[in-house]
């Protein structure tokens, strides 16, 4: 387990049975806890990690699942059915990326773009990040190390900010012409809600804007 902020925790999970798994970038987990009660977590690792993955949560909730994953301890057997999602990058898009998220939301693009670092894509486009503060930014180091050995992708932090609308302005700056380009948007619906809204209005095609919803 690693502490990444007060309330949001990581898990590396070594695969026993099956030793393998095969997914994609983007792609989510889901933890049974009863019949009709399951909890998702994004895939924090990428796809050539395939014999373990990590996954990462905010635990801030205090439900079910935020004390699951606070009690996990090393050996211990857990059981979950994978991969699921299709929140997932098409390299075969020629159209410029945005992405953008919201806190823990961040998890399934930190994935996305890991996974195009490390098979050696070229890195382009933005990626706005929204945090209530710098402790609600997990991987923020990371992207700022992955910002500058690629020219391509410029990183914009938005905080300490308790306003959507900071976020929507720092979107807009950064989207130029939407005509040539995609977005890819994660974190709360209120979030992606207000994102999709800027989008459009600046003229961007209702699906091209893909999002994954956290709560």
């Amino acid at each position: 387990m690693r502490v990444i902020s007060a309330e949001i925790l990581e898990v590396e999970l070594d695969l026993r049975e099956p030793t393998d798994l095969p997914f994609e970038a983007g792609q989510w987990v889901s933890v049974p806890f009863g019949p009709k009660n399951v909890r998702a977590y994004s895939i924090a690792s990428t796809p050539r990690s395939s014999r373990h993955i990590t996954l990462c949560a905010d635990v801030a909730p205090g439900g079910i699942g935020s004390a699951w994953f606070r009690g996990l301890t090393v050996g211990q057997d857990i059981g979950f059915k994978a991969p699921f999602g299709g929140f997932l990058f098409r390299r075969d898009d020629s159209r410029r990326p945005l992405f953008v998220a919201e806190e823990i939301g961040i998890v399934p693009i930190r994935s996305m773009l890991a996974d195009l670092d490390e098979t050696g894509f070229d890195l382009r486009g933005a990626l706005v990040y929204w945090g209530r503060d710098q402790s609600w930014l997990p991987y923020h180091e990371e992207l700022l190390a992955l910002a500058r050995r690629s020219p391509g992708l410029a990183y914009h932090p938005v905080v300490p900010s308790a306003s959507i609308a900071d976020l929507t302005a720092a979107v807009g700056a950064h989207a130029g012409d939407a005509r040539d380009l995609v977005a890819y948007v994660s974190g709360g619906g209120a979030m992606i809600d207000a994102v999709r809204e800027v989008l459009m209005a600046g003229g961007l095609d209702r699906k091209s804007v893909r999002w994954e919803k956290f709560w």
